[in-house]
């Protein structure tokens, strides 16, 4: 869905809910409805601060294996939920307030993981694994989506 679309769908869409269950019970009907809404918001919160609680115990740009990260990812998740997977904030490498926005993400062995954001949902990403001590290189870099 366009993300402009969702500032109007989902406002009106809302209060379509609303006005229906005002029409099917009255005042208890809104009263559900609305006690619904202030549970799903709520839900919401707490995953945000969970995320975040848990992201701001990591070193920022750091994760674990950046190879699984880059098995994990797919195209059209939110930033939250790459943070959700990291543990951690993304190092940003694009201007602050720039779109899109560019992270990284990089494990104790040199592997990174870039991952771009347009309007705060996942297009792209990369792999970079560093080269190997033999002298062979290892696989370049591989794009998702």
């Amino acid at each position: 869905m366009n993300f402009p679309f969702q500032r109007v769908l989902v406002p009106l869409g809302l209060s379509a809910l609303v006005v229906v269950a005002w029409q099917a019970q009255g005042w208890a009907g809104v009263a559900l409805v609305a006690g619904g809404l202030v549970m799903w918001g709520l839900l919401h919160v707490t995953r945000l601060m969970t995320v975040l609680k848990r992201a701001a115990d990591r070193p920022k740009g750091y994760v674990d294996s950046a190879v699984m990260l880059n098995a994990k990812l797919r195209p059209g998740v939110n930033l939250l939920h790459v943070m959700a997977l990291t543990r951690s904030l993304g190092e940003l490498q694009s201007a602050e307030g720039a779109n899109p926005e560019v992270f990284r993400w990089a494990d104790s062995g040199g592997s990174e993981v870039t991952c771009t954001f347009e309007h705060g949902r996942l297009t792209h990403w990369s792999l970079q694994r560093p080269l190997a001590e033999a002298g062979t290189e290892a696989p370049g870099p591989t794009l998702g989506a």
